[in-house]
């Protein structure tokens, strides 16, 4: 099994930090979206409170201190029976690929009993969400729910926009659900013997797994990176002559892989997209503005670049693997040939509520909470304002709230420290003389 982040009763954080690699720089502290890292002692501290697993520590650090939690291919060994559920970006991974069928058979050789396309149930996913959608114009715009660094950014920066997400599993979910029953049926092995092992773009859908939200229990039993499988699966692809006819998904589901896909099967024209977790944040900012039209039904957010094919557990670019993933839809059919033959998962949608997690909440009710912030704006106007991360926090701002949590000093200013020193010499030297 792979190295495990620490778990506690509320969070769980698949990105964790190699102490030994750290070097104490502060490219991580100003990249955060959340203001999750801090630099103390010279080693980066991650916040897990704050943390929404979106990767971009991972991605900016140029010593590679930052890593992801999953499982090794390994995973396999614990299983009797093993089904494999590949996320539609595996597919853009590859070059001149022009039948999926390849790369699904090429998983069985490498070790999977069965495999089941997520892509097929976000064909699923695409039309549960056309329905609610159409039943439900009171919570438009309607945010998707299959991103779970958006979801948990929502829970804990914009509590106003939860009623507006939508309720829906995510096609992994469903895909996993329906996987086992299936396995079931074919094998006659009880749950426990089957694994269900979800081939990921991004460690945020192992924090999906581990703390789950709308539903009390993940269907998926490990995750393993796209980066692992895909160094197993070329030599596999090149002894591929004669594919199974695995697939079950069409250009709907494969879309998914990248930026727009997932609005796209939705087959309505009053949509916004976005990538990128700076763009995601500010949506969310100007949806809470209330800055949209009022037509607009339905917004995609991805918090990686380009989509599930920007993933940090991926191997290509994301752009060019979302080209590749435009080029092998462009022969498909609109939805799989054989959707007739997927399983209808049991629980489509969410069985509990996402609630509102107020991490960043400075005190404990209303009235500790303004005079804690009236503390931090007497603290910013004191400090530079230089946002300069000398202090090892991404902000003024931020260095004045772990002030005032307890968790810092006024001295970790550099500013503050150099005139606390000049002052101190100054009175030294009249005491000389």
């Amino acid at each position: 099994m792979a190295e495990k982040a620490e778990i506690n009763s509320k969070f769980f954080t698949s990105v964790h930090l190699d102490q030994d690699l750290c070097k104490g720089c502060i490219n991580c502290i100003k990249r955060c979206p959340t203001q999750a890292i801090r630099v103390r002692n010279h080693k980066a501290v991650i916040t897990k409170e704050f943390c929404i697993d979106c990767g971009e520590c991972i991605r900016i650090c140029p010593h590679h201190a930052k890593l992801p939690t999953y499982d090794k291919l390994s995973v396999l060994q614990n299983y009797e029976y093993t089904v494999a559920l590949p996320a539609p970006s595996l597919y853009g991974q590859f070059n001149n690929l022009d039948d999926v069928n390849i790369v699904l058979t090429a998983l069985k050789n490498i070790g999977f009993d069965d495999v089941y396309e997520v892509s097929g149930a976000a064909e699923i996913a695409s039309e549960l969400s056309r329905t609610y959608i159409k039943e439900h114009p009171e919570k438009y715009p309607i945010i998707s729910s299959a991103c779970p660094s958006v979801v948990r950014l929502i829970r804990v920066r914009f509590p106003n926009l939860l009623e507006h997400l939508l309720p829906i599993n995510p096609p992994v979910e469903l895909a996993a659900q329906a996987a086992r029953q299936r396995a079931m049926e074919k094998t006659g092995l009880p749950a426990e013997k089957i694994g269900v092992i979800f081939l990921s773009p991004c460690p945020s859908k192992v924090t999906a797994m581990k703390s789950p939200l709308g539903m009390e229990k993940s269907s998926i039993d490990a995750v393993c990176a796209i980066k692992d499988v895909y160094v197993e699966l070329l030599p596999k692809m090149k002894e591929v002559e004669e594919p199974e006819e695995l697939a079950i998904s069409g250009k709907i589901g494969v879309g998914w892989g990248a930026s727009g896909g997932e609005a796209g099967g939705l087959i309505n024209d009053n949509y916004l997209a976005a990538d990128g977790i700076e763009n995601v944040i500010r949506v969310l900012e100007d949806l809470e503005d209330q800055k949209f039209s009022s037509n607009l039904e339905f917004i995609e957010l991805n918090a990686c670049s380009g989509g599930c094919v920007g993933g940090v557990l991926t191997v290509e670019n994301p752009y060019v693997a979302k080209v590749k993933l435009k080029h092998l839809r462009k022969y498909m059919a609109v939805a799989g040939t054989h959707l007739g033959e997927a399983v209808m998962p049991s629980e489509p949608m969410w069985t509990q509520d996402v609630e509102y997690e107020p991490v960043f909440r400075l005190g404990n009710d209303r009235r500790e909470s303004i005079a804690k912030m009236a503390r931090v704006e007497e603290l910013c106007e004191k400090f530079p304002g230089l946002d300069c991360g000398s202090c090892g926090a991404p902000t003024c701002k931020a260095l004045a709230e772990d002030i005032v949590r307890g968790e810092a000093r006024e001295h970790d200013c550099i500013h503050i420290l150099k005139e606390y020193i000049h002052r101190l010499s100054g009175e030294m030297s009249r005491l000389d003389d």
